[in-house]
Formats: C-alpha cells, sequence, structure tokens
C-alpha cells in the first residue's frame, strides 16, 4: 500500500526564527522508490516556531539567508574534448583557458551565488559571506550579487588579515576570485576544473578565527547555509567556528555537503571531524539520493533520511534530492515529497 503524507506537513522547531514560503497544492505525482510508491498530493510548509535556545530577540535578525564560502565564477565554455584525468594534464588544460578571459556572455555565478540568488528571488533578504576578489572576475561577481540584492560580507578582512605571514610565498593566486571551468565537449559530457582540484589545503588555511565582520552577519542571520565546497577555502577548525558561533546566537544551520561529502568523510580527521559535526549540529540537511547513500551506507533514501534524523542532535528536516523526481523532506515524525520543476 503506497504512503500517503498528510496534507500538511508540521514543521520542526528550528534553532532561530524563518519564515518558509508555502507551497500551496501543487500538482498530485506519484514518487517511486525502490518497491515503494509516494503519493503526494499537498504539501504546505508553515513558519516554524522559535527555539528558545538562544538569548539574541528574534527583531535582531533581519537578514533571511547567509551563504558561507564558495562564490565563485563559473565559465562555460564548449570545448573538442574534455580534460585528462592526469592532474598534471587537467592543470595545464586549465592554465591554457585562464591565459585570456574567454568573452563575459560565458561567465556566470557559481558556487553559493546560486543558493543566494535562487533565494533573493523568492523576496528572501541574503547575504554572502566570502571571498571575492579584486580582478575582473571579482568585479563582475560583486556587480551580479549587487543587481540580485544580495549583500557581501568579505571574509578577509582587518581581523584576519595579519594571519598572512608572508604572502610573497604564498600563491598569489588563492586571493583572486575562485574560477570554476565547466567545459562541456561535443557528446554534452560535462567537466569541470579549478584550481580548488590541485591545492592540498584550502585556499585560506591559517584563517582559524572568524572576522568580527563575519559574527554579525551570522548573528544577524535566521539561517546559516554551507555546503561541502566550503572546505576548499575555509580550514575545517574554521567552518567549525562559524558553526558553533551560529548555534551559539540562535541561527539556523542549513548543510548540503554535495560531492564533498564523501571525499570529506575519508579525508583527514580533521575535515572527517568537522563534517560529522555539521551532519550532526545542523537543522537541516539538504543532499541527493547518491550523496546519502555514500555518507550512511543505506541505498534506500528515505531511510538514510532517518539515519541523520536518528545520528543528529538538532537535525530537524532532512531534504533529499530525486533529481527529476522531485525530491522528498523526511522528520522524525513525518515524510512527504514535492514534485520536480518541469524543464
Amino acid at each position: 500500500m503506497p504512503l500517503v503524507p498528510s496534507k500538511t506537513l508540521t514543521p520542526p522547531v528550528l534553532h532561530g526564527p524563518f519564515s518558509f514560503p508555502s507551497i500551496s497544492n501543487p500538482p498530485c505525482f506519484t514518487l517511486h522508490l525502490l518497491n515503494r510508491a509516494f503519493a503526494c498530493k499537498s504539501l504546505e510548509i508553515a513558519a516554524p516556531s522559535l527555539s528558545l535556545h538562544s538569548n539574541v530577540p528574534p527583531n535582531s535578525k533581519h537578514v533571511d539567508v547567509a551563504t558561507l564560502s564558495n562564490l565563485c565564477v563559473d565559465i562555460v565554455l564548449n570545448v573538442p574534448q574534455l580534460p585528462p584525468p592526469s592532474p598534471v594534464q587537467r592543470k595545464a588544460f586549465m592554465d591554457r583557458l585562464a591565459q585570456s578571459p574567454p568573452d563575459k556572455k560565458y561567465w556566470e555565478a557559481g558556487g553559493n551565488c546560486n543558493m543566494a540568488i535562487a533565494a533573493a528571488r523568492l523576496g528572501l533578504n541574503c547575504i554572502s559571506i566570502g571571498h571575492v576578489g579584486n580582478e575582473i572576475y571579482g568585479k563582475f561577481l560583486s556587480e551580479v550579487l549587487h543587481d540580485e540584492g544580495i549583500g557581501l560580507v568579505g571574509i578577509l578582512s582587518k581581523d584576519n588579515s595579519n594571519n598572512i605571514i608572508d604572502r610573497s610565498s604564498s600563491d598569489n593566486g588563492s586571493y583572486d576570485t575562485l574560477l570554476c571551468w565547466v567545459l562541456v565537449d561535443p557528446l554534452q559530457r560535462h567537466g569541470f576544473c579549478s584550481r580548488a582540484d590541485f591545492s592540498k589545503e584550502p585556499a585560506f588555511h591559517w584563517m582559524s578565527k572568524l572576522s568580527s565582520e563575519v559574527k554579525i552577519a551570522i548573528e544577524n542571520s535566521k539561517v546559516l547555509f554551507c555546503n561541502g565546497y566550503g572546505f576548499d577555502e575555509l580550514s575545517p577548525d574554521a567552518i567549525l567556528s562559524a558553526m558553533e558561533y551560529a548555534v551559539e546566537v540562535g541561527t539556523s544551520i542549513f548543510f548540503d555537503p554535495g560531492p564533498r561529502g564523501k571525499e570529506l568523510s575519508t579525508g583527514t580527521p580533521d575535515e572527517q571531524r568537522a563534517l560529522n559535526q555539521l551532519l550532526r549540529m545542523s537543522d537541516v540537511i539538504l543532499l541527493t539520493s547518491d550523496e546519502a547513500e555514500s555518507l550512511t551506507g543505506i541505498d534506500d533514501p528515505i531511510l538514510a533520511g532517518q539515519e541523520f534524523l536518528k545520528t543528529g542532535i538538532r537535525t530537524k528536516w532532512v531534504i533529499v534530492k530525486m533529481g527529476s523526481k522531485g525530491s522528498i523532506i523526511i522528520t522524525a515524525s513525518s515524510i512527504a515529497c514535492a514534485p520536480g520543476f518541469k524543464a
């Protein structure tokens, strides 16, 4: 017998004030998972109640969503063939592409900018916490965020700039805006290259403390959104520092481990520790069904989501993305699903 979620999903109490837009009467659809079918007829999400875990007054949180790190420019190019698998050859391939900037028509805001832009277009007040350089790509990204009404809070500030002992001995490219080359071959296969692929440590590995500006941004926000690619720029300690401060000031944590989640789960002890803490302390976890399986070893997305809830300390929602089939929202007491968007 198919499991039919109730028409109203009662939301969990998150650790901060946040108003979710309601989705009223979406089209009926049936989602087939393994040997089960889920008929979803309606999904309405109301605003959660304010948690009492923080002394920060609700009216002080005037920002709906703050994203942490992973601000980049995607450059989408058609190429005759994808770069070779060898790291040395791939880096040489990327360096050749970077020698002359492609036309701006191939540039797009990428990384966590996508999250911030989508939220801003839904009417939410958003800020992006991260690094944007002073070169042409940084100016482009700053303009895009400004035009979308998104505030930018620099992660490098007076508080932590003194941690740069000798920039001349560092890779100066680490302080430029992050570029991701999105390469498409004639068969429409995709390849991705960025300098983060060839670095053994995060771009700002020396940064262990949050600046006062970043702390204020987190404190003023209802939600702090993090993803796994943040580890390419920030050390595990810096990411944990942001998470712990969000908990302290009553800001809800949304975490999307992404493809990096699997690598982090088998990475350095510090990376594994930070990943485990994020998964346990986040209010909402978002991930694909493949990512859920890679982190839990459970191929059933519902059971994998329930495993995150069981092992989590603050976890209230797990959202499993099923591609064109839609998404499943799993709580301790409910399972609901939402249809995918039509192309």
